[in-house]
C-alpha cells in the first residue's frame, strides 16, 4: 500500500510542471548563467584588475592558467547543496506535495484506500526523491560552470578522487540530502496542523530565519555556541558540525568536546520530531468535510 501511495504521488508531481521547473530546474539554471556571466565579466576585466593588483587572492588564482581539478570541485559542492536558495526553492514543491490535498480537497477522496501514515510518507518519499534530482542537477551544473570557467581562462581540466575525497563526498551529499528533508519536515508538519499551503511554504522559512539569528540572540543572554540550548534549536548549526566531521582535518579538530554528540542529537530530533508529530496529527485529524 505505501509503494501505491508513492507511485500515486509520484504521477501527480510528473503532471504539477510549474511545481517541477521552480524546485528543480529553475536553480541550475540559474546558477549556470550567473557563473557563465560572472567569468565572461572577470575576463573582459582581467586586465585591469591584475595590473592594478586590485583583485582578491582567491580571484587572482581563479584566473591563472592552473589546472581545474573537476573532482575537488565536486567535492566542494556537495557540501553546499543545502544552501539557502536550493532550500528555498525546493520547498516550493514539498509545499505544494504536503499541503496540495487540504487545497483541492482530495483528501476524502483518497484517505479510503490507503492508511493515513501511508499517504503521508508517500509524500515524504516523494518530496526525498524531488530533492535529490534537484541536488543532482545542482552538481550537473557546477560542472557545467567549470567548464565554462576553463574554456574562458582558458585553464586545463583534470580530474582527481582519492578514497578519502570519494567517502567525503558522499557524506556532504547525503548531510545536504538530510538537511533537505529536514527543512521539508516543517513544511509538512505546518501544512498538516494548518491545512494551509501558505503555510507550509512560510512557517519554514520564518523558522529558519529565527534559527539563523538565534546564536547572536542567545550570546547576549550569556549562552554559547556550542552549549546544548544553541545547538537543539539550531539544526542549520547542527548541519555545519557535522559537515566539519566529514571534512576532518583542520576544521574537525577545531570543534569543541561534545559539540557532535550534540549536533547529531539536533539534526534528528528537527528530522523525525516533525515526522511524528504530523504523522500523528494527521491519524486524528476530522477530514469529512476535506
Amino acid at each position: 500500500m505505501l509503494v501505491d501511495a508513492i507511485r500515486a504521488e509520484g504521477f501527480r508531481l510528473s503532471k504539477n510542471r510549474t511545481a517541477l521547473f521552480w524546485s528543480v530546474l529553475f536553480v541550475p539554471i540559474i546558477a549556470v548563467a550567473i557563473g557563465a556571466l560572472t567569468n565572461l565579466v572577470l575576463k573582459g576585466s582581467e586586465t585591469k584588475l591584475m595590473v592594478n593588483g586590485k583583485a582578491p587572492a582567491e580571484l587572482t588564482q581563479m584566473m591563472t592558467s592552473s589546472p581545474l581539478d573537476l573532482g575537488e570541485t565536486m567535492v566542494s559542492a556537495a557540501g553546499d547543496l543545502a544552501n539557502p536558495l536550493i532550500l528555498l526553492f525546493v520547498l516550493i514543491g514539498a509545499a505544494t506535495i504536503y499541503a496540495g490535498d487540504y487545497r483541492w480537497e482530495t483528501w476524502r477522496l483518497i484517505s479510503a484506500r490507503n492508511s493515513r501514515t501511508n499517504l503521508l510518507l508517500g509524500k515524504l518519499a516523494v518530496v526525498a526523491v524531488m530533492s535529490l534530482v534537484a541536488m543532482l542537477l545542482m552538481l550537473v551544473a557546477g560542472l557545467i560552470e567549470n567548464l565554462i570557467k576553463a574554456a574562458v581562462f582558458e585553464r586545463q581540466l583534470t580530474f582527481s578522487m582519492t578514497g578519502a575525497m570519494a567517502g567525503q563526498f558522499i557524506g556532504q551529499f547525503a548531510l545536504s540530502w538530510a538537511r533537505i528533508l529536514q527543512f521539508t519536515m516543517m513544511g509538512m508538519l505546518a501544512a498538516v496542523v494548518t491545512r494551509s499551503l501558505l503555510a507550509a511554504l512560510f512557517v519554514p522559512l520564518v523558522v529558519g530565519v529565527a534559527q539563523f539569528f538565534s546564536p547572536n540572540m542567545l550570546m547576549s543572554m550569556g549562552v554559547t555556541p556550542d552549549a546544548w540550548l544553541a545547538v537543539l534549536i539550531n539544526p542549520g548549526a547542527a548541519v555545519d558540525t557535522v559537515s566539519a566531521l566529514i571534512a576532518g582535518g583542520e576544521r574537525a579538530a577545531a570543534l569543541p568536546d561534545g559539540l557532535p554528540l550534540k549536533a547529531w542529537i539536533s539534526l534528528a530530533l528537527w528530522t523525525f520530531g516533525p515526522l511524528a508529530l504530523s504523522i500523528v496529527w494527521f491519524r486524528r485529524q476530522d477530514l469529512s468535510k476535506e
